[in-house]
């Protein structure tokens, strides 16, 4: 008796297995934004020479002992949104750039703090936008 009980779980576990694989993302993350993002601009934005990137982070050990200070000192913020805990950090002969979009300017300010009291005062550069003033 214990078998055929056994046979029928596994079958609809299967089954059920099967429909979540087949599912429609639309099923998983509703969304009323149809639009296609579009970040051309920071793409050109980036491509200018003078734009640090990350690809610019410094592998000396002091700078990557700073940026990992800086990220550190953001995640352990609880009161930073995810967007605000994903900033860029790039550290180069220990000046700290900070780029990426926050939520507000309070969020902008405590990362700057973070940054400002591990790379010093004078060697951070501030290039954190909020989102809300990119709007259109």
């Amino acid at each position: 008796m214990k078998i055929p009980t056994l046979i029928l779980a596994s079958t609809m576990l299967i089954a059920g297995s099967a429909w979540a694989v087949n599912a429609a993302p639309s099923d998983y993350m509703p969304s009323n934004d149809k639009s296609a993002p579009d970040n051309s601009a920071q793409n050109a934005r980036d491509r200018d020479n003078g734009a640090m990137t990350p690809m610019d982070q410094s592998n000396k050990p002091a700078d990557l002992d700073i940026t990992r200070q800086v990220r550190q000192a953001i995640e352990s913020d609880s009161n930073l949104s995810t967007d605000a805990k994903n900033v860029k950090i790039i550290t180069v002969d220990g000046v700290v750039w900070l780029r990426g979009p926050v939520k507000s300017a309070q969020e902008k300010a405590e990362i700057a703090r973070a940054a400002h009291s591990v790379a010093g005062a004078n060697k951070v550069h501030d290039q954190i936008e909020i989102a809300s003033e990119n709007k259109q």
